[in-house]
């Protein structure tokens, strides 16, 4: 009899843990090799878990919902349905040992342990014979009473969404994103708020928001100092405008022209490393984003310097899109250099972002405001005018090193917006 273990995988370098969001295959289903087994959630993103050998599903040992740490066995896989039915008689605990080939578990440990591993962690595969459709429509579809085989899907790369099985039950599509508020380091919002919890409640932390507190109290250990700068927006805010019908977001703007001032000044794209100052190969913006249900994301806009506006722009458009649907790769979210976060779009004038562990600094973006001036000829003019902060890694970057990014980044936004675009 041959067993092969389904174990936690680790979506990420810094996974420790993952929640079962829902099993694809039910004991006694036949699993092909590479085929979906179940859905698993991690700190940052959902991913499906492929089997690596072709059989029957002859146990799950951990039900939907349950969590678990990276390596821990949550299900078996058999060779033949009489398998199945012995285990079912004897019970997992019962389960011959498994003769699958040793492999290296991935795990944050500094020497892993090999592990035996049938299973292998990918974004929900397209072209499968199965319907791909997020948890959440799932749970949706089976509320509704609605068949997810044979709709269409408007999510990314197909995949069913939430608003594709209420147009299939003839409702009305969920009401259109809200922005919602983030901590200090959040931006970007991507979803309708959720319920609050009720006076008296004391609502658990989400995978995603215990991951966010990890990352702000290691933070606390990193000896960080703030810059503030004044920058002039008034030829920005018009090429905005010329370019914002062309598809072009503030964001995709701002990070551009952070990732051009970066190429001047690599030390602020520097992170701390036990080995001494690390100078990644590529200048990746991340953008921090406020979630559904709390907690943070950073996707991530890879070599910005070198992408170009337009193209950086639909390149935001479907990282925030499949954000939405916890459908980012790991790389896409915890590959940033920089990153950029704003609250401008609130209305918030000035803030302190907290740096991210693993990176050097991070800018906290405010909202532009039309300001009383005096030129220097003594006139008195109106400017569109927004205050940005600086947060760095002192290990790093020093005062000088953070003066002269932001004077540059000011010069550009002022003087050459237009070069943007180039």
């Amino acid at each position: 009899m041959a067993t092969f273990e389904i174990f936690m995988p680790a979506l990420s370098s810094t996974m420790t843990e993952g929640k079962i969001v829902e099993w694809l295959k039910q004991p006694g289903d036949r699993v092909e090799r590479g085929e979906s087994v179940l859905v698993v959630e991690s700190d940052k993103a959902d991913m499906d878990v492929e089997s690596f050998e072709a059989g029957f599903l002859g146990a799950v040992l951990l039900p939907a919902g349950s969590t678990a740490p990276v390596g821990e066995t949550i299900g078996l896989v058999v060779e033949t349905e009489a398998e199945v039915l012995e285990l079912q008689a004897k019970g997992p605990s019962s389960a011959p040992p498994p003769t699958s080939v040793p492999v290296s578990t991935p795990a944050p440990a500094a020497t892993p342990t090999p592990a035996p591993v049938a299973v292998v962690a990918t974004p929900a595969p397209i072209g499968s014979n199965r319907v791909v459709a997020s948890p959440r429509a799932r749970k949706l579809a089976q509320q509704l009473g609605v068949k997810l085989e044979g709709l269409l899907g408007s999510g990314p790369h197909g995949r069913l969404v939430a608003a594709d099985v209420e147009k299939a039950a003839g409702k009305s599509p969920a009401q259109a994103a809200v922005p919602v508020a983030a901590v200090p380091v959040g931006s970007i919002p991507v979803a309708a708020p959720v319920a609050l919890a009720q006076p008296g409640e004391t609502k658990p932390f989400s995978t995603l928001q215990q991951a966010v507190n990890r990352n702000m109290v290691a933070s606390l250990a990193t000896p960080c100092f703030r810059v503030g700068y004044t920058i002039t927006t008034n030829k920005l805010d018009v090429f905005y405008k010329q370019v914002k019908p062309k598809g072009v977001t503030m964001t995709a703007l701002l990070a551009k022209a952070v990732a051009l001032t970066l190429v001047r000044h690599p030390q602020v794209n520097a992170a701390y490393s036990d080995a001494g100052i690390s100078f990644p190969a590529a200048i990746n913006v991340a953008v921090a984003v406020a979630m559904e249900g709390g907690g943070l994301l950073t996707p991530v806009l890879a070599q910005a310097d070198r992408v170009d506006l337009y193209s950086l722009s639909r390149n935001w458009a479907d990282l925030v899109a499949r954000a939405r649907t916890k459908q980012l790769k790991p790389e896409e979210y915890s590959s940033g250099t920089f990153t950029l976060s704003n609250l401008g779009m609130f209305g918030v004038d000035r803030f302190d972002a907290i740096l991210p562990p693993g990176t050097g600094a991070i800018l906290a973006v405010g909202a532009a405001r039309p300001v009383v001036v005096a030129n220097s000829d003594g006139s008195i003019a109106v400017m569109a005018q927004m205050q940005v902060n600086l947060t760095a890694d002192h290990r790093v970057i020093y005062g000088a090193d953070a003066a002269a990014f932001l004077k540059d980044l000011a010069l550009l936004i002022e003087n050459d917006p237009e070069s943007l675009a180039l």
